[in-house]
């Protein structure tokens, strides 16, 4: 009987200040923004290099402006990117952007007036299409996307994590 008194006392201590050690989020060396973080291409072409430098090979050619990319680690002026299909590799800080884009990635999502399935559809989006995001709530996005406007499911999207909420 003392165990689980004792054991219940020291669940209670743990509940009440928390766990003993906090997992703190990435953050890149040279910005200081979170590990991994979504960008976009800013330029109509960007290369993926092997490594960090101009020196390195280039393993791929992106020809999408606007595709959104993954920002998993950084060196100097450089970004080391992957795509939605996990490819990809260093490109140079000026060739991405800050702007939020996602790829969608069913066909023909529904883009809603409101954040809700029952509100009424303002447009549908193809598989591949790349909209621009304005703001995400727990499971919805705003998008834009050639002068359509709407909300449209997150699980649909490739460019916020599930946890991404922002305006």
């Amino acid at each position: 009987m003392k165990f689980r008194v004792l054991l219940g006392a020291a669940l209670m201590a743990l509940v009440a200040t928390g766990p003993v050690v906090a997992q703190a989020a990435e953050r890149g060396p040279v910005t200081n923004l979170p590990l991994p973080r979504y960008v976009s291409l800013k330029a109509n072409e960007g290369n993926a290099r092997r490594g960090p430098d101009q020196s390195h090979r280039i393993d791929w050619v992106y020809t999408r402006r606007d595709i959104p990319l993954r920002v998993t680690a950084e060196f100097e002026h450089w970004r080391r990117v992957e795509d939605i299909d996990g490819k990809g590799g260093w490109m140079h800080y000026a060739l991405l952007s800050g702007v939020r884009t996602v790829l969608v990635q069913s066909d023909m999502v529904q883009l809603h007036q409101r954040a809700d399935r029952l509100s009424p559809p303002t447009a549908l989006l193809e598989l591949g299409v790349v909209a621009r995001v304005r703001e995400c709530g727990p499971e919805w996005c705003r998008l834009d996307v050639e002068g359509a406007r709407g909300w449209a499911e997150k699980r649909h999207l490739w460019g916020v994590e599930p946890e991404d909420v922002f305006d």
